[in-house]
């Protein structure tokens, strides 16, 4: 059950950490409207090659390899994504750009001794990741806040990439959603703090699931965050099997847009 959230500015120092993109975005212009004193941490992505690397040394290169062919397909068909993402942002009057006046701060990654030095001195007193590589448990250690995760996917069945798509591809489209959760040092293991749940259009696929439950995800990211301001954190142990997912290998994606549709 969420708690009603003040419709005041707050005064307090969250940051939001990311690796870039237009969801990021999204969710860091809805926060600094709440938190004026918003700072975030913008770390250089991972190459697509150094993830399929360490994707191959445990799925194997075929596998790692198909997984990337999908990761190319979907960055080649977001042009085909454009008219979806324009309407779902203006129906909520959102911008995929970060405002000016918020603080962005480059680094080159969440666990660099120069990030956890950044956190030492602006002191947040709640911290998001949207859209990052795992935090390591040494930088983890180091937070003196609450670290949570925007997912977007419904934990534990659906942790890791692509939970939208896989519950789509799975026939399980009750929980094609997103979970607010604490951070531990599994992936997207720690608690749970809100879920949301929603429908995709027909013409969403692939490239756009991960904006639409982001939108989706807005309300429980602000209601999270704000907890975790006023140290009403209420974690819970969701139920039902725990599986971390992979992006589809290509040919799987392509298996499943013929069979099933969900593209």
């Amino acid at each position: 059950m969420s708690v009603p959230r003040s419709t005041e500015p707050s005064s307090a120092t969250a940051m939001v950490m990311t690796a870039g993109g237009p969801n990021p975005a999204i969710v860091i212009n809805a926060l600094a409207r709440h938190y004026p004193n918003l700072h975030v941490v913008r770390e250089q992505p991972e190459s697509k090659w150094a993830i399929t690397r360490r994707r191959a040394r445990l799925l194997g290169w075929i596998t790692a390899l198909g997984q990337l062919g999908t990761m190319i397909a979907a960055r080649l068909l977001r042009p085909l994504a454009r008219r979806r993402i324009e309407a779902l942002l203006k129906v909520g009057g959102l911008s995929a750009t970060i405002a000016n006046n918020i603080p962005v701060h480059d680094v080159g990654s969440i666990n660099d001794p120069a990030t956890l030095a950044l956190v030492a001195e602006l002191k947040p007193v709640a911290i998001l990741l949207v859209s990052t590589r795992l935090m390591s448990r040494t930088a983890l250690a180091a937070m003196p806040c609450p670290v949570i995760n925007l997912h977007a996917g419904i934990n534990p069945q659906y942790r890791g990439q692509m939970g939208g798509y896989w519950s789509l591809a799975e026939e399980d489209a009750a929980n094609f959603g997103a979970t607010l959760h604490l951070v531990d040092a599994g992936t997207d293991t720690g608690g749970t703090l809100y879920e949301v749940r929603t429908l995709p259009d027909d013409g969403d696929f692939i490239a756009t699931y991960p904006l639409v439950l982001t939108v989706a995800a807005i309300d429980i990211t602000l209601q999270s965050v704000e907890d975790a301001v006023h140290g009403r954190l209420r974690p819970f142990q969701p139920e039902g099997p725990s599986i971390l997912r992979y992006p589809p290998t290509l040919w799987a994606w392509l298996a499943n847009g013929f069979r099933r549709k969900v593209w």
